[in-house]
C-alpha cells in the first residue's frame, strides 16, 4: 500500500479511516499540480474528515507513506457510535480539536513566517514530537525526505539541502542518512 492513494481530493466522503499501522500523508493540489502536505498521521489517528460522518466531498488527499493497515468506519457506522457511546463522540471530537489545531498552526505558520523560519520551526516540531534525548542531543531517525520537508515549508529540494548544510555547518545540527541530531535546540528556535 505504500505510495498509494486512500482518498483523493473532490471524491465523496463515505468515512473515516483509523491508521493501524504506518503513516498518511494528507495533502492539497491546487490547479497547478503543485501540492502542499497539510500533516503526517500516525498510529492512532484517523483521516478523511472534515466530513466524518460521510457528507460532501474530500477537501484534500490522502496517501500512504509506508506499508499501512488502515481501519475503515463508513460514516453512517461512526455517526451511530457517537449517538450510543459518548466516549467515542468524544474521541472524535477530541480528534477534531486536534486536526483544527494542527492546519491552524499550519495556516498561520505558512502566513508569518519566511521559509527558513518554517524550517526551523518544522524541525522544532519533529524534536518535541518524535525525538530522543541521548547524549545532550535530540535524535529524530530520518523518516521523512528532503523533498518531503520542501512540501512541508512551501520550498525546493534543492533549497533545503542548501538550508541545512548551513544549519550543519553553524553546528545546529548534524543530519545523516538515518536521523537528524538536534544539537542547539535553543538556537534552531531563535
Amino acid at each position: 500500500m505504500k505510495g498509494e492513494g486512500v482518498f483523493f481530493q473532490g471524491d465523496p466522503h463515505t468515512g473515516v479511516w483509523i491508521v493501524e499501522k504506518g503513516r498518511v500523508r494528507t495533502f492539497y493540489a491546487g490547479p497547478s499540480g503543485r501540492e502542499i502536505t497539510l500533516a503526517y498521521w500516525s498510529v492512532g489517528h484517523f483521516i478523511g474528515g472534515p466530513e466524518v460522518f460521510g457528507m460532501g466531498r474530500h477537501v484534500w488527499s490522502a496517501d500512504a507513506l509506508e506499508e499501512c493497515e488502515l481501519l475503515f468506519i463508513s460514516g453512517a457506522s461512526l455517526q451511530r457510535l457517537v449517538r450510543e457511546i459518548p466516549d467515542v463522540a468524544m474521541a472524535v471530537i477530541t480528534g477534531l480539536v486536534n486536526k483544527g489545531k494542527c492546519y491552524s498552526a499550519l495556516i498561520q505558520m505558512l502566513g508569518t513566517r519566511t521559509v527558513s523560519e518554517r524550517l526551523r520551526q518544522l524541525l522544532v516540531i519533529l524534536a518535541e514530537t518524535y525525538g530522543r534525548h541521548e547524549g545532550g542531543k535530540i535524535i529524530v531517525d530520518r523518516d521523512i525526505t528532503y523533498d518531503q520537508i520542501a512540501t512541508i515549508v512551501g520550498a525546493t529540494r534543492q533549497w533545503v539541502t542548501q538550508s541545512l548544510d548551513r544549519l550543519q555547518n553553524e553546528g545546529v545540527l548534524q543530519v545523516s542518512r538515518k536521523e537528524i541530531a538536534i544539537l542547539e535546540m535553543d538556537r534552531l528556535r531563535a
